[in-house]
């Protein structure tokens, strides 16, 4: 056994002649624990709510979307997109034509984004979640229906259950007249009857989703898509043939996977994560630099056993050692214990939601969610400064050494 962590051992657990070296011992370990738990803690409860709010947005956010890099719209009639579309790999190949128009409901009317959507839109299961009212039906019997988000149904006062007022929608001609005499004769002017309401975030909910037919008369154009929403079958490496699709269509396009469509929201995130992280890792410094203190004092209750073991030929090195290794394992069993403490607390609140959140919000308690990375975080930073206070007081028992010999 390696000498100086038996003796750090025997350092650990045997009876200090002043009670006062392991009631500060012991408290330099529940500060690490409490510490560690704490960030732990809070590291999991932001990845519950990264998971919550983003999995809103996965509701009606493609795995995929592919967009030109120039101008608003582009032809998806190629060999390569005809040939990704049949792909057994994918799902859902969805073209989508959307613009801003004015939406005009009674006496009411706002700006707000009409997005048109090809049938495959309709494959995503997840849509029927985000319905408020009504039904996610863009066509039946009576003709076309759009789904409106509940923003723009809120302000417009939108009546989904009124089957004679229809929501009107008028978009600008390509070639507009400047010497048209009736401002109305600019505009395409084109009338659908809302089926549902939806509800994700303000970003989406300011708009409506219909047909991609009526969108192409709304907005004439008759080939052309805004964008290509792909979904992919299940085991199927989004991220891999994200990155075959952009290498095989080039710089003439965006292909981007939802990380990167919600990247405001995931920076947001990250920032705060890390900003928390930074705060906590300066507590848990404090806690950790507790040990110079009990290892200073342990040093001073051992300088007898100092002396004993250089006279005994130790060197400098293996007595610093062994303090350095006493003040780790001190710091690190308060880490692991409070890890522990971390993965309890993350099983009472997913199975009983202990603690709640207020009325009004997505979910009645504090999500949370376990993250190996986080772990991983926590034990380096803890080990980290841990070494480095343990180092610091360790360097005393050398001096004390130096001391010793100078006496004899």
């Amino acid at each position: 056994m390696n000498t100086a962590l038996y003796i750090a051992k025997r350092y650990l657990f045997a009876k200090k002649s002043t009670n006062a070296i392991n009631l500060i011992s012991g408290i330099s370990m529940v500060g690490v624990m409490v510490g560690s738990a704490a960030l732990i803690i809070i590291l999991s409860v932001f990845n519950g709510l990264e998971t919550v709010v983003l999995g809103m947005f996965d509701t009606i956010t493609p795995q995929i979307a592919i967009t030109p890099a120039k101008g608003k719209t582009f032809d998806p009639n190629t060999t390569y997109f005809n040939a990704l579309k049949k792909s057994k790999d994918v799902y859902a190949f969805s073209e989508v034509l959307q613009e801003k128009a004015l939406l005009k409901y009674n006496d009411k009317q706002a700006v707000g984004l009409v997005k048109g959507v090809s049938a495959d839109y309709l494959k995503n299961t997840k849509l029927d979640s985000t319905i408020l009212q009504g039904r996610f039906v863009l066509e039946n019997k009576s003709g076309f229906n759009g789904v409106i988000g509940s923003a723009l149904q809120s302000y417009l006062a939108v009546n989904t259950l009124d089957p004679f007022t229809e929501l009107e929608i008028y978009s600008p001609k390509k070639d507009i007249s400047v010497n048209s005499l009736n401002p109305t004769d600019d505009f395409i002017a084109k009338s659908i009857r809302v089926s549902g309401v939806f509800e994700v975030q303000q970003e989406f909910d300011n708009g409506i989703i219909v047909p991609l037919a009526f969108a192409r008369e709304l907005l004439d154009e008759s080939k052309n898509v805004s964008a290509i929403e792909i979904d992919f079958s299940p085991n199927v490496d989004v991220d891999s043939y994200k990155d075959q699709i952009a290498e095989k269509l080039g710089t003439a396009f965006v292909v981007k996977n939802r990380a990167e469509q919600n990247s405001s929201l995931h920076h947001i995130f990250n920032s705060e994560k890390s900003m928390v992280y930074i705060i906590l890792t300066f507590i848990l410094i404090i806690a950790i630099f507790n040990i110079v203190g009990s290892l200073t004092m342990l040093v001073i209750d051992k300088v007898k056993d100092i002396a004993i073991l250089s006279s005994l030929g130790a060197s400098k090195k293996l007595i610093k050692r062994i303090f350095l290794l006493e003040g780790m394992m001190i710091t690190m069993s308060g880490c692991v214990f409070g890890l522990l403490v971390g993965i309890g607390f993350y099983y009472v609140q997913h199975t009983f939601g202990l603690i709640k959140m207020g009325e009004g919000t997505l979910v009645n308690s504090y999500p949370i969610a376990l993250k190996w990375k986080d772990f991983i975080l926590v034990f380096i930073t803890v080990g980290t400064f841990s070494f480095l206070a343990s180092a610091l007081s360790s360097n005393l028992s050398v001096k004390r050494i130096d001391q010793i010999n100078q006496n004899i």
